[in-house]
This record gives C-alpha cells, sequence and structure tokens, in this order.
C-alpha cells in the first residue's frame, strides 16, 4: 500500500518549491507515482470539477514517466538547500529533505491531534522504501482510490487537514510491489537509504498529526507506509470536508480499527454516517451534523457495540415533524445541539450525558436511569411539564442546566429536589417564573453550585430556600432587579456575584470558606457584613452609597474601595489592628471624598493608597511596615504624621497646605517637600536620609534645618531653593553633614557664603542663581583661599557679580568642569588667550601688592560645559588655544543679543549654540570635532558659514533656520564645503 499526500502549502515559497518538484517528477522520473499539488484558485476550477482533473493528471503523468532519474536527486538536493539547518551529519540529503517536510508542524496542530501521541514502540513495519519510488511492476493492474479535501477561506487546523491530498495505491491481486524487493531497478544507482529502523519511526510519527503525516508519505516508501499504520489513523476527521461515499467507505475499509470518525458539514452527512455506523465495529465516537439525518441513522447507532459518544449539531432530524427515537446499551455521552425535530424518545441505560441545548423539541421522553448531567438550555419550546417529566426521569441526576427556558417554575423544581436528591449544579438563569418561594422542607441537601441570572422572581425571600442547602460552594444572582438583601450563613460557600441589582441594599454573609465576592454597580447598596476565613482579597468600586463596612476577615490582604465617596472616617477603625483584618496589606481608597482624618495603627499594612481624596485635612500613620503611599490630589491636607513608617521614599510636595510633618522613617532615603509653602514644623527622623528637597518651603527656619541636618546625617543632596527663611546658623549647620556633595541655595536672601565654604569640604555642586544679595567678594574664598577643593559645578546665573569677579573665578578655579552665567548683565566680552595680554592678564587677574591666590602657568582647565545664555552686554568671545580650555565640549551663547564676534579653537568643542544671536557678524571656528552648531535666527551671510565651518571636519548637525541671508541654493554649497554634514535644518522657505 502506497500513500502519497498533496498538501495545498500556506507558505507562498514552500507551494512554489514543491509545485516544481512535482512538474519535474511528472516529466522525467522514472516512478510508478506521481506527486501532485492542485490549487483551486490557480486551475480556475470549482470544486466538483477536481476529481476528474486530478485522475486524468494521475494518468497522464503515469503513461509519461522516462527511465532516466537523476532529476529525482535534483529534486532531493533542492529540499536540502530550502532547509539546511536540517541536515544531520552522517545522514543522506533524502534524510535532510524528510526532516523538512513537518518543519511547519506547530503547537496547535500538535494539541488539535493529541490522541496520536503514545510512547508504545510497535515492531513488524514493512521494510525500508527507497526516495524514488521505482516500480518494476509499472504495466500492472492497479486499483486507485482518491480522497482529499478542499480548502475553506479560513485557516484552522481542519481546514489545513482539508487541503491535503491522499492517494493510495494497491494492487488488486494483493501482492507486495516487486519494485520494493528485486533491487534491480535503474533508480538503485541513486538510491540512498534512510537509516532508521521501523519501530524507531513508529514511535516518532506517533507525535505527528494527520498533516503532517500526510506530508511524511512523501518522502520515501519506508516512510509511506509508516505514515499508513492503522495506529495513526484511529480517528477520522473529515469536518467539513467535500468527501464522496465511494471515497470514504474506501477509508473505512483500509481502517477498519478507527474508533473515532467526524463528518461533521461533509455533502453527504446522512450517508456517511450510516456508512460509519455499518461499517466500523470498533467505533466509539461519532461526530455528525449540518444537513438531513435520517431516523435510519438513529436505528443503526444500536447495532455500534463499542459506540461511546454522539454528537449531532445543527441537523434536521428525520423530516423535523415526527419522532425520533434512539436506543443504545452502552452509549454514555450523547449531544443533540441546535436540532429541529418535533419529539425525541431516548432509551440509554448506560447514558451519563446528554444535551439537547438550543433545540427545538417539544418534547422528550427520556429512559436513563444512570443520567447524571442533562442540559436542555434554551429549549424554547418545551413546556414546564416536559422539563418535570425529563427531570425526574433521572434519579441520579447531578447537573442540570435549565437557563433560558422561560416555562420552569417554582413547582418544576420542587419536584426535581424531591426526585434528585442527588443533583450538585442547577442553572436556571433568565427564567422568569422562578422565585424559589417552596416550602422550606423541600431542599437539595448536595447542591454546590446554583446559577440565578437575569431572574425577575428572586427576593430577598428566595434566601431562606437557598439558605436551606448546607452544601452550597457558588452562587450567582446577577441582574435580579427585585433582590433587596442578601443574607446567608453556609459554612461551605465559597463564592458569589451579584451584579447590576439595582434594588440590593444589604449583604450580610458568613462563611469560613469564603475566597470570592463580585460586587459591581449595585446602586443602593449600603450595608456589607462579611465574615471569612478564606477571603483574601475584596473590591467594592464604585459603590456610591455604602456607608457601614464591617469585616471579620482573618486572611484579607488586599481590599479596594475606590469611588465608594459615602465611607466615612469610622472605616479606618476596620483596618487598624483592632479591627477584623489581621494581616491586611493593601489598602485602596482612591476618590472617597467623605473622608477628613485618616488614622491607621496596622502592623500589617504595606501600600495606601488615597488618590482624590480632597477633603482629608489629617494623616496619621502607624504603619511600622508600610512601605508605599499615594497622596495625590490630597491638596487640603495640613497635618501629616508618619510614625514610624517603613517607606524609603515620599513626596508631599503635592500638599501645598501642609503646616505640620512628623517622619520617623529608619528606611527613608528620599523625602521630597517641594512646594510645601506653609510648612513651618517639621520633624524629619531618618537616618538612612540621602536627598532633600525642600524647595519653595517659605516657612522653614534655621531651628527646623539644624535638627534635620542632625538627625539624618547622611545626606548628599539638600535642595533649599527659595527658602528665605535660612540663615547663616543654619547654613553652620551644614557642617553635621559630611556626605553633602549637592546644595542649592537659588533664589535667597543670602549675603555672606562663609558657613558654606567652611561646612561642606565636599560639596561638588554649587547652585546660587538668582542670589541678587550676594556682592562681589562674596566668592573670593573660592579662588583667594581654595575653598571647596571638589566643587565640579557652579550655577551663578541672574547674579549680579561683576566681570572682574567672574574672570578671578576663571582663572583659579580651574577643577570646575560646569559653569553657568545665564543672564549675568555684568558679563562683557569673554577674551582668554590673545597675544595682547600679559600671562594669566587675560582672565583679568593682575599681579599686584594684593594676596590673589593666582593660577599655575601650565595648568589645563577642566572646564567642560559654560553656558552664558541671554548675556547681553557680550559683544565677543574669543578663546584660543593658549586659554587651555583643552576639556570645553559644549559652549551655549544663544540670546546673547549683541553678541557680533566669535572665535574659538577649541580641540574638544562638540557643540556650540548661537541660536537668536541677531547682531553676529564674525564667526571663526577652529573646531575639529565640533558635530552640532546651532545658528538659528542669526543674521550672517551665505559666505560667513561657509567660512566658518569649512575647518569643523565633523560637523554633521547644522541648524539654519529663520537666517534671512541664508538661500535654499547654499544648502548644496555647505555639503561641498563640509562632506561630513549629515542634517542640515531650514526654514521652510529653503531647500534643504
Amino acid at each position: 500500500m502506497r500513500i502519497w499526500c498533496f498538501d495545498c502549502f500556506t507558505d507562498e515559497e514552500e507551494e512554489g518549491r514543491l509545485k516544481q518538484s512535482a512538474m519535474d517528477n511528472n516529466n522525467n522520473n522514472n516512478n510508478d507515482d506521481v506527486d501532485l499539488d492542485l490549487n483551486q484558485t490557480e486551475l480556475g476550477v470549482s470544486e466538483d470539477e477536481r476529481w476528474p482533473m486530478c485522475e486524468e493528471m494521475m494518468r497522464a503523468a503515469t503513461e509519461e514517466e522516462e527511465e532516466d532519474g537523476t532529476e529525482l536527486e535534483q529534486l532531493w538536493s533542492s529540499e536540502i538547500r530550502s532547509h539546511p539547518h536540517l541536515v544531520l551529519q552522517g545522514e543522506s540529503s533524502n534524510a535532510a529533505a524528510a526532516a523538512a517536510v513537518g518543519e511547519d508542524c506547530t503547537m496547535e496542530e500538535a494539541d488539535h491531534d493529541s490522541y496520536h501521541k503514545r510512547a508504545k514502540v510497535y515492531s513488524g513495519l514493512a521494510e525500508s522504501r527507497s526516495a524514488s519510488g521505482v516500480s518494476s511492476d509499472a504495466g500492472s493492474s492497479v486499483e486507485r482510490t482518491v480522497s482529499f479535501g478542499v480548502a475553506s477561506s479560513s485557516r484552522t487546523d481542519v481546514d489545513m487537514f482539508c487541503q491535503n491530498f491522499i492517494l493510495n495505491y494497491s494492487r488488486k491481486d494483493g501482492k507486495k510491489d516487486e519494485g520494493d524487493d528485486n533491487g534491480s531497478s535503474e533508480s538503485e544507482d541513486f538510491e540512498v537509504h534512510i537509516d532508521l529502523t521501523d519501530d524507531l519511526l513508529h514511535m516518532v510519527f506517533s507525535f505527528l498529526n494527520h498533516i503532517d503525516l500526510c506530508r511524511s508519505a512523501m518522502v520515501c516508501r519506508q516512510w509511506r507506509v509508516a505514515s499508513s499504520h492503522e495506529d495513526f489513523w484511529k480517528a477520522l476527521n473529515f469536518e467539513n470536508m467535500r468527501i464522496s461515499i465511494e471515497q470514504f467507505e474506501d477509508m473505512c475499509l483500509r481502517y477498519p480499527n478507527a474508533t473515532e470518525v467526524n463528518v461533521y458539514g461533509t455533502p453527504s452527512v446522512n450517508a456517511l454516517a450510516m456508512k460509519a455506523a455499518t461499517t466500523l465495529r470498533n467505533l466509539e465516537v461519532l461526530t455528525v451534523g449540518k444537513g438531513h439525518i435520517s431516523e435510519n441513522f438513529f436505528q443503526a447507532l444500536g447495532e455500534c457495540n463499542m459506540l461511546r459518544s454522539v454528537t449531532v449539531n445543527e441537523a434536521i432530524l428525520g423530516n423535523g415533524a415526527q419522532e425520533i427515537h434512539l436506543s443504545h446499551d452502552r452509549l454514555r455521552e450523547l449531544k443533540i445541539t441546535k436540532c429541529r425535530v418535533m419529539r425525541l424518545s431516548i432509551r440509554c441505560p448506560q447514558l451519563r450525558s446528554l444535551s439537547l441545548k438550543r433545540s427545538n423539541m417539544s418534547q422528550a421522553m427520556l429512559n436513563c436511569p444512570l443520567l447524571q448531567l442533562l442540559d436542555i438550555a434554551s429549549c424554547h419550546k418545551l413546556l414546564d411539564a416536559a422539563i418535570r417529566s425529563a427531570a425526574i426521569s433521572c434519579p441520579q441526576l447531578e447537573s442540570l442546566d435549565v437557563s433560558n427556558c422561560s416555562c420552569v417554575s417554582d413547582e418544576t423544581l420542587r419536584e426535581i429536589a424531591q426526585a434528585c436528591a442527588s443533583l450538585h449544579i442547577l442553572n436556571a438563569s433568565y427564567c422568569p417564573n422562578i422565585s424559589l418561594e417552596v416550602d422550606s422542607s423541600v431542599h437539595l441537601p448536595m447542591l454546590t453550585v446554583l446559577k440565578l441570572h437575569s431572574c425577575e422572581g428572586i427576593t430577598s425571600a428566595s434566601m431562606t430556600w437557598i439558605a436551606n442547602s448546607p452544601a452550597l460552594e457558588v452562587l450567582e444572582l446577577d441582574n435580579c432587579n427585585l433582590l433587596t438583601s442578601v443574607v446567608l450563613h453556609l459554612s461551605r460557600l465559597q463564592s458569589i456575584s451579584l451584579v447590576h441589582c439595582r434594588k440590593f441594599t444589604e449583604l450580610n454573609l458568613q462563611s469560613v470558606m469564603l475566597s470570592s465576592i463580585t460586587i459591581s454597580n449595585c446602586p443602593a447598596l449600603r450595608r456589607i457584613t462579611i465574615t471569612s476565613n478564606s477571603l483574601r482579597r475584596l473590591a467594592l468600586q464604585k459603590q456610591e452609597n455604602l456607608t457601614t463596612l464591617v469585616l471579620q476577615c482573618q486572611s484579607l490582604q488586599e481590599v479596594d474601595l475606590s469611588d465608594c465617596e459615602s465611607l466615612s472616617n469610622a472605616v479606618c477603625e476596620i483596618f487598624s489592628d483592632d479591627g477584623g483584618c489581621p494581616i491586611l496589606k493593601s489598602l485602596i481608597l482612591d476618590n472617597c471624598e467623605s473622608l477628613t482624618e485618616v488614622r491607621f495603627s496596622n502592623s500589617s499594612l504595606a501600600s495606601l493608597s488615597l488618590v482624590g481624596c480632597r477633603a482629608v485635612t489629617s494623616l496619621e500613620l502607624k504603619c511600622p511596615r508600610i512601605e508605599q503611599i499615594c497622596l495625590d490630589g490630597c491638596d487640603h491636607l495640613e497635618t501629616a504624621l508618619f510614625q514610624p513608617v517603613a517607606l524609603r521614599s515620599l513626596n508631599l510636595g503635592i500638599c501645598p497646605k501642609l503646616s505640620v510633618l512628623n517622619i520617623e522613617a529608619p528606611y527613608m532615603v528620599s523625602l521630597e517637600l517641594k512646594g510645601c509653602g506653609v510648612l513651618s514644623e517639621a520633624s524629619i527622623i531618618c537616618p538612612l536620609l540621602t536627598s532633600l528637597d525642600a524647595s519653595f518651603c517659605g516657612q522653614l527656619r534655621d531651628d527646623c534645618l539644624s535638627a534635620t541636618t542632625s538627625s539624618c546625617p547622611l545626606i548628599e543632596s539638600l535642595v533649599l531653593m527659595s527658602c528665605p527663611s535660612i540663615g547663616s546658623d543654619g547654613l553652620s549647620s551644614l557642617n553635621g553633614l559630611p556626605n553633602l556633595t549637592v546644595l542649592d541655595l537659588s533664589y535667597t536672601f543670602l549675603m555672606n557664603l562663609e558657613p558654606v565654604f567652611k561646612s561642606c569640604i565636599r560639596l561638588k555642586v554649587l547652585k546660587l542663581q538668582a542670589c541678587k544679595y550676594l556682592t562681589d567678594s562674596s566668592l573670593e574664598p573660592l579662588y583667594k583661599e581654595g575653598a571647596l577643593p571638589a566643587l565640579e559645578e557652579l550655577d551663578l546665573s541672574y547674579g549680579t557679580l561683576c566681570q572682574t569677579a567672574i574672570d578671578d573665578l576663571l582663572a583659579c578655579c580651574t577643577h570646575l568642569t560646569h559653569l553657568s552665567l545665564n543672564g549675568c548683565v555684568n558679563m562683557h566680552d569673554l577674551d582668554w588667550g590673545s597675544t595682547n595680554v600679559q600671562p594669566f592678564d587675560y582672565f583679568g587677574v593682575y599681579s599686584s601688592g594684593e594676596t590673589t591666590r593666582e593660577p599655575a602657568e601650565a595648568a589645563n582647565r577642566l572646564l567642560q560645559n559654560l553656558n552664558c545664555v541671554g548675556c547681553p552686554n557680550i559683544r565677543k568671545v574669543l578663546i584660543l588655544p593658549a586659554a587651555r580650555f583643552y576639556h570645553l565640549s559644549t559652549l551655549n551663547l544663544s540670546l546673547s543679543v549683541n553678541l557680533k564676534e566669535v572665535d574659538l579653537a577649541c580641540s574638544n568643542l562638540v557643540l556650540l549654540n548661537l541660536s537668536n544671536c541677531c547682531s553676529l557678524e564674525v564667526l571663526k571656528l577652529g573646531c575639529p570635532r565640533l558635530a552640532s552648531l546651532f545658528l538659528q535666527s542669526c543674521n550672517m551671510d551665505e559666505a560667513g558659514v561657509e567660512a566658518a565651518i569649512s575647518r569643523c571636519c565633523s560637523l554633521e548637525t547644522l541648524d539654519l533656520r529663520f537666517c534671512s541671508k541664508i538661500s535654499s541654493v547654499s544648502m548644496a554649497r555647505f555639503r561641498a564645503v563640509c562632506p561630513s554634514l549629515k542634517r542640515v535644518f531650514s526654514s521652510p522657505n529653503l531647500a534643504d
């Protein structure tokens, strides 16, 4: 027997390659088997025409075979070239090609056919076949049967299988093809055997699905025989395939031991189902549907003694108006869903599961004494009496689904409860006539799951009947609009759902096993009382009228009460140590606008969120394990006490009305108080604090700063910008901060920096922006006495220092790397390194009788970044090599409106910004590493710019936007002068 598979590939490249291979085989190979790949779209034929064309092509290909077999070797070579990574060392080219055939297997396909996977190894398979497939008995009569599927528009696993052609050849006399044994064929010259034993190959193939088995059959005879083994074809899935009765009958004869058959959606579904029922004696699972199913089919099922499961979906049973009888002694599962039938009569003594969902029968007579699961959901034509009769005839019933059966009444449920004492699951959703107001003596002691979605008759009185179900674990009451209260004490209740209950006002639950509560969109809910030892998470968002919450939940760890606008301050007691949540870790109270005073004393709380609680004025936390707190939107907070907390960082800058602050945080490293303008009392005890930002704390005084530096000795960064109340006494306390490296005193009224120079010997960054009360002599200790030897960054922007003080600073403080002089009105020409100035004189430092600390003549400047933005009195900038600014990399002179001349010779300058220097006329650049030049809104002409950039061999970015004297034709000239240019920005009227 031979099985050849032809696949309509989804991968275009592989499809074209295998098509060409099939054409080469048809024309040149000396074989009596031919590979074909028919594509309906490309052939332009209908699905019904494919079979005659396939047979004609097979006949023509067989007649035109040639003896020369060299093209077959080329075919395998092309397979190897297409999948070079699959070639194994020591294996033949045929083995590599074979490995490549199944590379498209996906995990989804493997899961789809997981029933193939087995560990057992079988022996006795057919002997190895050659890759050429040559037959010496080409003239013998051959019986040919073809089974195939048609590709559909949906690319599912089933569709992929439908696209495979299975061509089977078997000799009428039943003898083995002699070409497999004699070895005398001419193809033996290039025949290469795959070194795989039959048992090993069988085990490998057991992990393949049907699609890959068909592909593997094209590799060689050995694989063809191995892939056709009946162990791999126990399940015959022809869902949505166009398969004829003859083809199906041939498959049934070839694999008589098949146990599963699926002919759902086939053209002749009834005939195929009948054939399967009468031919396959070992059939266990049968799936049919999408068509007319005759009554004879159900009668034929009685002859399938091994049948265990039958599924009939979307079918018309009989003529749709007659009674259908089904009798089977061993059937265990039956599904008749979405079917048209008048009446059903089922006698299956071993039946365990029956689903009639969405079928329109008016009556169902059941004789299934062992039935455990009955699903008659959405059977709208079933009357109350029919439902009652069907259910009570099954005394062993454990699961019943009558959802969307509008006729079901309380009387039916009462009789079911009496007859089916073992009922575990009941789904009566969307049954408007159910109220459960029945005799309380009738109950379901074994009921574990009760679903009552959208039951309009359910009220608070219904809870009495529910309370008599001691084993109840899951209760769903969504959209029960007349329900006002739920009071249940059920020891085994684990889950309850109350969604969109518009009149629901009170919930009282007591269950030690309760672990899940879903409450949403219950606008009238006011009171909740919960007692549970298993509940870990409670979410009650947007319960706007909730005022009372009582919890006794020993395992509760997370609570979300977002947008519960009516909660009062009393809720804090619930979540304190004396409340009912001893191991609470996370609490969210966002947008609880009725909270005014929040006080928590909780030894387990780790996270607290009060976002949007705008009415809170006082916050007191005694939570030694709290690590995270969010106070965004608490803009009325006045008093904050954190004693103690485990916070590592805290931002209170969003609380502009904060006036009193006490923090005891042994692990805190960062504290931000920016914007707390009325903060006057602050006790900060954070021994590990390294960063403190008190910007704009206008009421912060010297005594508070002294106390803070004493209790926080590890501070490295201190920002006191716009703290006008800080004076010399407060700055003197900085000597208690030996690690202080960053100090910001911008916008203060300081006149004397002597305490800073004495106390902060390790200071690296000093910011003095807009300190207008500093005199020219305020910085003399820096360049006369060598104060702050570690200083690297100095910001003197918008100050009143004179030119001489600035020049002295530059001359002597050679260790500075960043200097900002933005907006300094006393800044004049920067003439550094000109030859007409005496040594050291180009910095404005003259040797006289004064005790001036002169710089070393050969000292190199470490300055890297110089900012002189918006200095209106700068007219000339001259920096020559003699100035020794070898490290200068960034120079910003933008907005210097009177700047006319710039002459730079800086070997390491990378960025130069001269934007909005509208008076600039002369630009000379000797900067070989300059990469970015900004000249926005400058009045330089084209010649000046061209001359300036001609010596900048590394320039990549040139910004000439809003330069009125530069035309669009100049862009090409600039690129020619400076070939390294990559980006030239110009105004919209200029061309790049």
